[in-house]
């Protein structure tokens, strides 16, 4: 059954640079709390589920997806640093008028979520992460996973054949563009048995190929970008991270290990594990209204005390 994903209320591009740019796209309410819902590896600015899109619409929430560099409206651009991100970030919240934020990361998503509110106490009033990529280097790294096993290998060749792959890349998203359909149902026959449900939701399935064919159709360097910056050390440690985390992760997850999660967690000064039985990698994405609702709290929580 096919469903059709309503367009965001407003896309644009901010500059955050001399020659770069992030493309945005906001849902909701223009004048409610700012949550900032950073894209998962790869992904672009649409991967917001549909029921996170209806939360903020009737709960008065401003939600924003951001392209990260080399994917989307983005400017390609490799970090030094996964901290490096905030500051990019710190940008397109002042062009939009915002000050106080809550920012929610999906896998390679979290690692930029935590570097976030580690860099902006300040102004990030608490994060939500969904499967996060764990730290590889340094005193807080964990091996194994995906990244352990073959991002680790592979980031110093990307590092030199990244502009080429994702060119390669981007061409192949062109081609696949009339079949990509059945490619997504291809992949969810493969994924694991939490993965396969939810892809088989329609409205996650539209909502997926919706950003596939927008965030990617001109481009595909982040991805790549996203797995060297991964292998090095982030610029800062889990325990610099003082606002409130709340941590959803699959017990079955087949990309992010579950111990990842646990040992990220018990790092953070201020974290909740929220384990999700029988999910795996996009598990979170189906707890959707309950992580609007937990980041909600928190931020009543905050106002209580000021």
């Amino acid at each position: 059954m096919a469903v059709d994903i309503a367009r965001p209320k407003l896309e644009g591009k901010v500059l955050v640079g001399a020659d770069r740019q992030l493309g945005f796209a906001e849902f909701g309410d223009p004048q409610g709390r700012a949550i900032f819902w950073l894209h998962g590896t790869p992904g672009a600015r649409r991967q917001i589920p549909v029921e996170a899109r209806v939360f903020a619409e009737t709960h008065g929430i401003r939600l924003i997806g951001v392209d990260r560099p080399g994917i989307g409206s983005s400017t390609p651009h490799e970090y030094h640093r996964v901290i490096d991100f905030a500051a990019d970030l710190r940008t397109v919240a002042d062009t939009l008028g915002i000050d106080k934020m809550e920012i929610i990361g999906l896998s390679g998503g979290g690692p930029y979520t935590l570097g976030c509110a580690a860099a902006m106490p300040d102004r990030v009033v608490a994060v939500g992460v969904l499967g996060g990529v764990a730290p590889t280097q340094g005193p807080d790294g964990i091996g194994g996973g995906i990244m352990g096993t073959v991002g680790l290998p592979v980031a110093p060749v990307l590092e030199h054949v990244g502009a080429p792959l994702s060119f390669v890349a981007t061409g192949l998203i062109r081609l696949i563009k009339p079949v990509a359909e059945p490619i997504l149902y291809l992949y969810a026959s493969i994924s694991p048995e939490g993965d396969r449900r939810l892809l088989a939701r329609p409205e996650f399935k539209a909502m997926f190929l919706d950003d596939l064919l927008n965030g990617s159709r001109r481009q595909l360097a982040a991805p790549f970008a996203d797995v060297v910056v991964f292998a090095r050390d982030w610029g800062f440690r889990l325990d610099e991270v003082k606002v409130p985390v709340r941590w959803w992760h699959g017990d079955c997850d087949h990309i992010v290990p579950f111990a990842h999660g646990e040992h990220v967690v018990a790092l953070l000064p201020d974290a909740e594990f929220r384990p999700l039985p029988g999910e795996s990698h996009l598990g979170g994405l189906g707890e959707a209204e309950e992580i609007m609702q937990t980041m909600s709290d928190l931020w009543d929580d905050y106002e209580a005390t000021r």
